[in-house]
């Protein structure tokens, strides 16, 4: 089984060491093609308008100028000849990609990159609910054990399988959890204002520490309580009990030709 890697914290995270070991406990094909640099927040972005540059590191190791989406498709288009993949691991991302998380990620983009080019491919994320050191171990522990299951088990070609690992040591992970994209009821994201030493004003993201209260079944909640979350996704954003509603709308004003 060939196996590529890729990421958005770039292609010296260490939370790509951790994927590399889990794919090496499912195959020795394994390929790692990354960003140069850290592309976190850039979700399913494309470098059109600069030229993308390659960097390789040895015989299997290459990183792009560019984003997740980019480093795939040079991947599988130029590194690896066209030749897919039988799998595409993303990850381990540094925080988790819960909820409104994944339409942002960079971590999820890479894998719905791969999805889109006909490979199954699986995002990994390893949550971090405190200020403490992110327990890589834990992804590394249980990582292998989740993609095996998940390749027995398989799932549909239009679905991308979102794996995050909690906040815990790997003995103490309270379980797995198929569960549902969930909705956080706070608002976490910033923006600091801040100056410099010419006396100019610019901005730095920031997230606050408050938690939402998420109903049972969804992945914050599994998250919150110590377990594994995984979320099938699709790309399918289309709202249906909306468009039921406008679609009666335009057929009683008479508008449908």
């Amino acid at each position: 089984m060939r196996i590529l890697c890729t990421n958005d914290d770039g292609i010296y995270a260490r939370g790509l060491e951790a994927l590399v070991k889990i794919a090496r406990e499912l195959s020795d094909d394994v390929w790692v093609v990354a960003p140069q640099e850290e592309q976190s927040g850039a979700a399913r972005a494309l470098t059109l308008a600069h030229p993308i540059r390659m960097r390789q590191y040895d015989d299997r190791r290459f990183a792009v100028t560019g984003t997740p989406s980019d480093a795939v498709l040079m991947g599988i288009n130029k590194i690896l000849g066209g030749e897919k993949p039988d799998l595409i691991l993303s990850g381990v991302n540094n925080g988790q990609n819960l909820a409104e998380d994944v339409t942002v990620s960079g971590t999820i983009a890479g894998a719905f990159q791969g999805m889109s080019m006909g490979v199954p491919s699986v995002a990994l994320s390893l949550s971090r609910l405190s200020r403490d050191q992110a327990k890589w171990e834990t992804a590394e522990a249980h990582g292998a054990r989740i993609v095996r299951m998940l390749l027995e088990a398989r799932w549909p070609q239009n679905v991308v399988m979102n794996v995050n690992f909690p906040d815990r040591a790997p003995d103490d992970v309270a379980g797995i959890e198929a569960t549902v994209q969930g909705h956080r009821d706070a608002v976490q994201l910033f923006a600091e204002e801040r100056k410099d030493l010419r006396g100019g004003t610019y901005y730095w993201y920031g997230y606050t520490g408050e938690l939402s209260n998420p109903p049972a079944g969804t992945d914050l909640r599994a998250i919150y309580e110590g377990r594994i979350s995984i979320t099938p996704l699709h790309l399918s954003l289309t709202d249906f009990e909306a468009r039921k509603a406008l679609a009666a709308v335009i057929d009683a004003k008479g508008l449908k030709g």
